[in-house]
């Protein structure tokens, strides 16, 4: 048995497969990918945490299969048969939701679907998974998947604490203009008179709020302004 073959399943090389994709290989503040479900369904927790583990099921998933068959796909029909295990799988991903949990999937609406054509999706299929075998393949989506997810919790955070005063649904700041003028006492949170932004709920800010955290990633890791 070769080398390569004893390599332990979370050797150094299999764990950077997971641990790059957080900060110096991030897919989306550093290869700039996924911007649009970033931009579009941050405005609340519960749509970002949904939409980060529908992403994980298919691109982990969606590896595993690729790596697998890689050997028997012909070359000139390979993205045709990538996309087919990617709409396979969102159609799986987007039943569940229906089934489970109808309100998010009529929030999330189109961009469940949507997610067969995320780049960062299409990239790990054609760039790793048809290179390697299924474990490093499996891994990859996993890195890849938590370092996209990562990003649209942080964003989605700032977005619905600064913007509708909530936390996962869960009211933490009230409106005291509104509150006022109804006659409603102000307690607890509330007396701060926190007022609703609706700016930060629109998609410029979850721009802003990216733009912000490349900023932070490239003042800690210096090598990120090579790339």
């Amino acid at each position: 048995m070769s080398e390569k073959e004893k390599e332990p399943l979370f050797s150094k090389k299999n764990k950077k497969l997971i641990t790059d994709p957080l900060s110096e290989n991030n897919p989306v503040t550093v290869q700039v990918l996924g911007i649009c479900s970033a931009l579009a369904i941050t405005v609340s927790i519960e749509q970002a945490v949904v939409m980060a583990s529908s992403v994980l099921f298919v691109v982990a998933t969606g590896n595993v299969v690729i790596s697998l068959m890689r050997n028997l796909i012909p070359d000139r029909i390979r993205i045709i048969v990538q996309l087919v295990a990617a709409a396979s799988l969102v159609i799986i991903v987007n039943e569940v939701l229906k089934a489970f949990l109808p309100d998010m999937a009529e929030k999330l609406s189109v961009f469940v679907g949507l997610i067969i054509t995320n780049c960062i999706l299409m990239g790990r299929y054609e760039a790793f998974a048809m290179a390697n075998k299924p474990w490093p393949s499996f891994l990859d989506g996993i890195g890849n998947s938590l370092g996209y997810g990562w990003i649209l919790v942080v964003v989605a955070f700032f977005r619905e604490i600064f913007g509708a005063g909530k936390l996962a649904g869960f009211q933490l700041f009230g409106n005291s203009i509104a509150d006022k003028a109804n006659g409603i006492e102000l307690t607890g949170l509330y007396k701060y008179g926190y007022l609703n932004n609706n700016f930060i709920i629109l998609a410029p800010f979850a721009l802003f709020c990216v733009a912000i955290i490349i900023w932070i990633q490239r003042s800690v890791n210096k090598n990120l302004i090579e790339n």
